[in-house]
């Protein structure tokens, strides 16, 4: 069984999160610049055992697609023909910066660090990657 990798895909930043190798925990991997993406996920990919790529869906509250779908599309559309044997799935990522900020909070962190968007972004991640989880789960 290969480990499920999960990509809160941003502009300037991508926060990337991973199961262990049997799918049951899912904890903060990284953040990336969007630019180095592509070399993050090929030496990932390399050295790990990959099944299933979960990208964050961005939606609007009436659930039509953000405006930041359209810069993840191509990102998408190069995963699937660089990868494809590797399972590609989305989750609703709504409201996960927002979890993030308060899980940090309860958490204890002080002002200070809740302010390091490099946390925020591999903690939204790790949302995304605990909500497709559950979500799988269920159906099983």
């Amino acid at each position: 069984m290969g480990r499920i990798l999960a990509v809160d895909y941003g502009r300037k930043r991508c926060g990337i999160a991973v199961t262990d190798p049997l799918q049951m925990i899912a904890t903060p991997l990284a953040t990336v610049e969007t630019s180095r993406l592509w070399d993050f996920l090929k030496e990932y990919i390399g050295k790990e055992e990959v099944e299933c790529l979960v990208v964050g869906e961005p939606r609007q509250m009436d659930y039509t697609p953000s405006e930041s779908e359209r810069y993840i599309q191509p990102f998408l559309g190069r995963f699937r023909k660089a990868y494809p044997g590797i399972r590609l799935d989305r989750e609703d990522e709504r409201f996960t910066s927002k979890m993030a900020l308060q899980a940090m909070i309860e958490g204890g962190l002080k002002k200070k660090q809740r302010q390091d968007k490099a946390l925020v972004d591999s903690t939204s991640a790790t949302l995304i990657l605990q909500s497709y989880m559950e979500r799988r789960n269920v159906r099983t």
